[in-house]
């Protein structure tokens, strides 16, 4: 008889790989939201790769003539400078792709982190439950009782401003979502059969957290680091704009957003190119992390 801890993952009762990435494609092929979010998350990806090869100046390079001047469909314009100068004289073009670069990294190391932490910790507190969920969950709900960003703010203000510190800090105010979401699709797997079989069998708990809880509830887990990422490059941008996420001359969109925001009625585009930026990226994911919410679990699309 077949031991049931090395069958591979999924397929206790679920469609073969091949099937289920036709489906995947299918259905992302028929949803405009999930079609459109993927286009806006490849464009900022892209950007973010190849930023070095798509901007024209470097990013700090300061110009005395590009002083606020003003975008390539304006009175007086240049394509030389297609979104303008800021006031420093820096090309707002070439710092809005170098942008990308900060929030794309920001985002993927903090998230990557979180979703680690939060899904070992949410995973042995739902499995094992007794004083080990007690003790995962009493330090959730003390989290919780911090909004998200305030905490973070509290974390930057103690160690100081910094791409690290960043880093640390909304890693540490975001486990909590993957911990929580991971707790409960753990204790609905805990009672299914096939973990029953493997406990019978004398399969150790480790292995069975490890090959058969963690990778079943990496649908709802891909869902919520998906739309994390959003609110991640969404709060890059609210703490360097503060002050206290990274540190100019480096190009950051909360960064030119503080930067311009002197000049938001004589040279507006100063500040609407980093914000649409923002906007698109945060659009982008959460048009994406949508589909794969109504792809993942369709009773939600009719909600």
């Amino acid at each position: 008889m077949t031991d049931i801890a090395t069958i591979p993952i999924g397929t206790q009762g679920t469609e073969p790989a091949a099937k289920q990435e036709r489906s995947f494609l299918s259905s992302l092929g028929r949803s405009a939201k999930g079609l459109t979010g993927l286009f806006l998350i490849m464009l900022v990806v892209a950007c973010a790769l190849f930023a070095r090869q798509i901007v024209p100046y470097d990013h700090a390079q300061q110009v005395i003539e590009w002083r606020y001047a003003p975008t390539a469909w304006q009175a007086g314009g240049s394509t030389r400078n297609l979104l303008g100068g800021d006031n420093m004289g820096r090309d707002i073009f070439s710092r809005t792709i170098m942008g990308a670069q900060i929030s794309v990294q920001v985002a993927l190391i903090v998230v990557s982190i979180a979703l680690v932490i939060g899904s070992v910790l949410g995973a042995l507190a739902g499995y094992f439950g007794g004083w080990i969920d007690t003790l995962i969950m009493r330090a959730v709900d003390f989290q919780l009782a911090f909004p998200f960003l305030l905490l973070a703010l509290i974390f930057m203000a103690v160690l100081g401003p910094g791409f690290a510190t960043l880093v640390m800090a909304l890693s540490f105010a975001l486990w909590i979502n993957f911990a929580r979401i991971v707790r409960s699709e753990t204790m609905r797997i805990r009672k299914l059969d096939y973990v029953d079989a493997a406990i019978t069998m004398g399969v150790s708990q480790l292995r069975i957290i490890a090959t058969h809880v963690l990778p079943n509830v990496l649908p709802a887990v891909l869902v919520m680091a998906t739309l994390d990422i959003a609110l991640v490059i969404i709060s890059e941008a609210s703490l360097s704009f503060l002050g206290l996420g990274v540190q100019p001359p480096t190009a950051s969109w909360g960064v030119m957003i503080a930067e311009g925001r002197d000049f938001l009625y004589d040279q507006p585009w100063i500040v609407i190119a980093p914000g649409i930026a923002v906007l698109i990226s945060s659009v982008g994911i959460n048009l994406f992390g949508d589909f794969l919410r109504d792809y993942f679990d369709p009773r939600l699309e009719r909600m």
